[in-house]
């Protein structure tokens, strides 16, 4: 109740800074509260309100005011903060003239088309992009009588551009009935569609505005780009038409959220005074939303200042018109590299659909795009690394000294020697085949020699996120006898189709650990690409123990791919190991021997092999 005392608590805190006298009806308050109950479009706001009224009337006080204007503006503030609406308005207009809707006077044609060319502005930009202003929405009535000249004029010159800048920046008036004439032509017309509803308080209907089955000439088809532009100063109808067209999915809006004004806003003279109620009587009810834009306007999908709007449309169509070449271009790269031949071309074909169906029609940004991108491609392929990437070459080698290469060996590998000479070794990458032979004799005394001569070894890979494959045969290789070579994995290149052996190498630097003792691999969700190879190998040849969680399942390193000159490159995993024996690794990880969470992983690990040890005492 305390907050529908309608003007009371305001009011009385203003009203004591007056103290001269004026002759004020004393039920000027009330008759201001009935024409808000009576004509407020919004009606469940007003709940209470009229015991709230019986109050109002008796402050008097408030008339103690000592000028007309200055008790207008305090009863709009009053009425403002009571409603929480700032389109509710009390002014105090002596020499008020209603304002009457002008009508289409019957003007010879030539006058008729000086007024429309005067009222509507047309362009055709560079990429035969339609640039449209209007700054009043036509009703019905004077739809019909210029319809024709319209279509010569503007709309035939429209309909063949490839995509529409629809400005209503600057439009602040207009008729409810021309709302779904202009969207009608944006939208299909196979059956209408339930744009908006308007409710009218002081009638208390509501009218279903509907899309028209039948127009004037041809519609601009549906799968054609449409950009609004609206700005602070965009108002009323114009609001209703941009919010419809956007909930529709059918236009983007850029620039800045819209003024948040009414389909429908009467001024009510109170009583035999010269004050006025402006008051919103209809409201527009979006059946998408079931919101409105009213008070709140309306938010654009690309918010700048309205001096930028035409630029950043402009930008975003030129955009959208590279879409269908980078989409497709994307497609026949992963048809022609991915590593899964079936997998890559099915991939391509779901990605051009989803071009045909227009789930790209909406990008506002190559950011954007790439992001869509990438998600649409990990989702279809169910492979991670299958994705939109930077194409930041890579840094030059570091001249380290070799206080420099013992100091990062001790930093990137972890030893230790448990109980019963169980020995720990911890890696998080892997490192590339040249540089790390490089530095082979330097890892072999700071890091191998402290485990090499241990009776059992944990090899910890659970935060290894992988790194390039090449150094992997000369790892396995501690890990057998010098012997005999063995077949450790075949790799398939796609592009090259032809088939790599990974072998173990015949010399090594420093001692072997040998394929006698035992060997227990820790993994986890993150364990992914070559550590996930190097895992597999060790597991299909039964070389160690897997403990922890299945791996990430992710792939051999990809390669990048320039997507024509659009500025976007994909990383496309080109490589698979050999299926014949079984199902690969990549996108699906691999299983490990003893299922346990990674952070229980190292104690499960140390826990066999002290049985081990323990039984053979």
């Amino acid at each position: 109740m305390a907050k529908l005392i309608f003007l009371v608590a305001p009011l009385l805190v203003l009203v004591n800074v007056f103290n001269s006298h004026a002759g004020f009806a004393p039920n000027i308050i009330v008759d201001i509260a009935q024409i808000v109950i009576d004509n407020y479009c919004s009606p469940e706001k007003l709940a209470g309100m009229k015991e709230a009224i019986k109050a109002a009337g008796s402050n008097t006080e408030v008339l103690n005011i000592p000028d007309a204007e200055t008790l207008a503006n305090v009863l709009s503030a009053g009425v403002q903060t009571t409603v929480s609406d700032p389109r509710l308005m009390v002014s105090y207009e002596p020499n008020y003239v209603p304002v009457v809707a002008p009508k289409m006077p019957p003007l010879p044609p030539d006058q008729v088309i000086a007024v429309l060319q005067t009222s509507i502005k047309l362009d055709i930009l560079e990429g035969n992009i339609g640039y449209l202003r209007i700054d009043h929405i036509l009703g019905e009535e004077i739809a019909d009588k210029v319809g024709p000249l319209l279509l010569d004029l503007v709309w035939n010159k429209i309909l063949p551009t490839s995509a529409l800048i629809f400005d209503l920046r600057y439009t602040s008036s207009g008729d409810i009935s021309g709302i779904p004439y202009i969207v009608s032509y944006f939208t299909d017309s196979e059956s209408p569609i339930h744009i908006d509803t308007v409710y009218d308080r002081p009638s208390n209907t509501s009218t279903k505005l509907s899309s028209i089955s039948a127009l004037l000439g041809e519609r601009y088809n549906i799968t054609k780009p449409l950009v609004i532009l609206t700005s602070k100063n965009t108002k009323g109808i114009a609001e209703d038409v941009a919010y419809c067209l956007q909930n529709l999915e059918r236009a983007t809006i850029v620039g800045e959220k819209t003024a948040g004004g009414s389909v429908k806003v009467d001024k009510i003279k109170v009583g035999d005074t010269d004050f006025y109620v402006t008051v919103p009587t209809a409201k527009s009810i979006n059946p998408i939303t079931g919101s409105t834009w009213e008070v709140t306007g309306v938010t654009p999908d690309v918010e700048v200042n309205a001096e930028d709007a035409l630029a950043t449309a402009i930008k975003i169509l030129h955009l959208r018109a590279q879409v269908p070449a980078i989409i497709e271009g994307s497609a026949a790269l992963i048809a022609d590299n991915y590593a899964f031949e079936d997998i890559g071309a099915d991939v391509a074909e779901k990605l051009k659909g989803l071009l045909a169906n227009g789930e790209y029609s909406k990008v506002v940004s190559m950011e954007g795009l790439e992001v869509q991108l990438s998600a649409d491609l990990k989702t279809l392929s169910g492979d991670k690394s299958l994705k939109t990437t930077s194409n930041t070459p890579a840094l030059p080698p570091m001249d380290y000294s070799p206080e420099m290469f013992i100091e990062l060996i001790k930093v990137s590998f972890q030893t230790d020697v448990y109980e019963n000479n169980i020995g720990y070794l911890r890696f998080d990458m892997f490192g590339d085949f040249e540089e790390v032979k490089a530095i082979a004799q330097i890892i072999v005394e700071h890091v191998w020699n402290k485990v090499v001569h241990t009776d059992a070894l944990i090899v910890d890979l659970r935060n290894n996120i992988g790194g390039p494959t090449t150094a992997i045969a000369g790892f396995c290789s501690y890990f057998f006898d010098a012997d005999k070579q063995i077949v450790l994995d075949k790799l398939y290149d796609r592009p090259s189709r032809t088939t790599t052996e990974l072998r173990t190498l015949p010399e090594l630097t420093g001692s072997r650990y040998g394929s006698k003792k035992s060997l227990i691999m820790l993994t986890s969700r993150a364990t992914a690409g070559a550590a996930e190879e190097f895992v597999y190998i060790m597991k299909k040849h039964g070389r160690a123990m897997i403990v922890g969680e299945t791996t990430a399942g992710a792939s051999h390193p990809p390669k990048t791919f320039a997507v024509g000159e659009s500025g976007i490159f994909l990383g496309i995993p080109t490589v698979h190991s050999d299926t014949a024996a079984g199902p690969a690794w990549e996108g699906a990880g691999v299983a490990p021997h003893i299922p346990v969470p990674a952070d229980a992983a190292l104690e499960t690990a140390k826990g066999i092999f002290n049985k081990h040890f323990a039984e053979q005492k």
